[in-house]
């Protein structure tokens, strides 16, 4: 899968270093799949949730960091929407970001 808008995962992940190695875990797990549907993602991430709108919430370093991406499957890559704190996932709409 090709990930657009990677840097906002350096910029979160400079900002706040602890998410730093989770977040590039998924990066590289995500670089290397080749997902046709959400079965293949969830097959990766079992924490992942489809949340409509080809939406996807993932949980990071033990739930502490959220990713909401889009992802569009026919074209092989997925949009990052949002990154940040639990606490801060819980103030957005995610299926308008």
């Amino acid at each position: 899968m090709r990930i657009i808008s990677e840097k906002k995962i350096r910029d979160y992940y400079e900002q706040e270093p602890k998410s730093k190695v989770a977040l590039l875990y998924w990066v590289a797990v995500v670089k290397c799949a080749s997902w046709l549907n959400a079965s293949d993602v969830k097959r990766d991430f079992v924490s992942v949730d489809a949340i409509g709108n080809q939406r996807y919430v993932f949980n990071i370093g033990g739930n502490k960091y959220h990713l909401v991406v889009v992802v569009q499957f026919a074209h092989q890559c997925l949009y990052i929407r949002f990154v940040g704190t639990h606490k801060e996932y819980d103030k957005i709409d995610c299926l308008t970001i």
